[in-house]
């Protein structure tokens, strides 16, 4: 995508992040944004913006851990996180509910699949997994998918979205400007 924050490139005519948090804030008692750098970027969100709580970039499961530790020291009484990805801006809007209704282990640890795969950075995540993951981080794992089933996470099905006159896959995500003008089109149909 050339660098910056792909989240902040616009979709539709607002950011990709607002339109997660559009579609995120109904389902969820409360967002936090995980973000390196500096967070006066997504000051206009008007969300706590979290870092990386371990050094050096380590990838999604280093994000997981820091909205883990936030909701930890803020907000002692839950006992979920949800992630998402804040390029997956057609998600279903039953995601929340989905995964708390399908069955599973006891812990309650879900991840997103769709017949694409395995989304293992959208997930339900139990707060007491934030330890266990610290520890593995040190330890040097950055894969997501393996460290999810190492720990029991349970597959949710997801079935394609509709937008527009198409069904996608629900975590269709921008990666490449290609993507970007893929998710312009499908929105233009579906204001159609």
């Amino acid at each position: 995508m050339g660098g910056g924050d792909k989240c902040l490139r616009p979709l539709g005519g607002e950011p990709i992040l607002a339109r997660i948090i559009d579609r995120l804030s109904p389902q969820v008692a409360e967002i936090v944004i995980n973000a390196n750098g500096d967070p006066s970027r997504f000051e206009a969100f008007g969300h706590p913006v979290v870092p990386d709580s371990v050094a050096g970039f380590q990838g999604p499961l280093a994000g997981v851990l820091a909205g883990l530790e936030w909701i930890k020291a803020n907000r002692p009484r839950v006992e979920y996180a949800v992630t998402i990805a804040t390029d997956t801006p057609f998600f279903p809007a039953d995601l929340v509910q989905k995964f708390l209704e399908s069955p599973g282990n006891a812990s309650g640890f879900r991840i997103a699949q769709s017949d694409a795969g395995l989304h293992p950075v959208i997930g339900l995540w139990p707060i007491g997994l934030g330890e266990e993951l610290e520890q593995s981080l040190k330890r040097g794992e950055r894969k997501v998918t393996a460290w999810t089933t190492d720990h029991g996470a349970v597959p949710v099905f997801f079935p394609p979205v509709d937008v527009g006159s198409r069904s996608i896959d629900p975590f269709f995500n921008i990666n490449a400007p290609e993507d970007l003008a893929a998710a312009e089109a499908l929105l233009g149909e579906a204001a159609s």
